[in-house]
């Protein structure tokens, strides 16, 4: 088996996921924990949209959104999903698929409650994926909440986290005459083991 060695090194996916994320942190001009999350609706229709990655734990992925979106409905739908993380400041990119878990206590609580007085109120007022008037109509329910919420909003019953439990990772980086080097961390579920491959480019 090949020895994996530089930016691909070491047994733990997550370790290496949060080492290249701390990375682009210091060369990315611009939200370096954004990812593209691919979810698929009732039909199979696949859908995308960025979202901003705020943990990477020991096991899993975490984001937050409004649990009445349409990305929320079709995570809860399909119960997986799958998102790609790309820094081209680094020329990397790091693919995750799996199973899909909310995060709905206590850390979900604590994140809302880091978020700016204004952005704890305008998860208040959206109404996230459904039609809107104007953007009139928004900022009078922006208004609305700010009356009723005060300065010290709990976080909306519709609004928390979501958890992404991979069963699959892969670390790919640019290399010339597009020779890119791929590794896959595979398992069977979340409890088995991973096997690594290198993948063509």
């Amino acid at each position: 088996m090949e020895t994996r060695t530089g930016i691909f090194a070491g047994d733990d996916p997550f370790a290496i996921a949060q080492r290249w994320l701390s990375e682009a942190e210091t060369s990315e001009p611009n939200d370096p924990n954004a990812i593209a999350l691919s979810t698929v609706d009732s039909q199979g229709l696949p859908n995308a949209r960025m979202v901003l990655l705020k943990e990477i734990e020991p096991d899993a992925f975490v984001f937050y959104t409004n649990y009445e979106s349409q990305k929320a409905q079709e995570l809860d739908g399909a119960g997986k999903a799958a998102f790609v993380m790309h820094w081209k400041s680094l020329r990397r990119q790091v693919r995750v698929r799996g199973l899909i878990s909310r995060e709905d206590g206590p850390k979900a609580d604590d994140y809302y409650a880091s978020r700016s007085l204004k952005s704890r109120l305008g998860a208040w007022a959206s109404r996230q994926s459904q039609p809107l008037s104007g953007r009139g109509a928004l900022m009078a329910e922006v208004a609305k909440v700010t009356a009723q919420q005060g300065v010290n909003p709990t976080r909306p019953p519709f609004w928390g986290g979501y958890r992404i439990t991979p069963l699959e990772i892969e670390f790919w980086a640019d290399v010339e005459f597009r020779l890119h080097d791929r590794f896959q961390w595979r398992r069977a579920d979340a409890a088995a083991p991973w096997a690594v491959t290198r993948l063509n480019p």
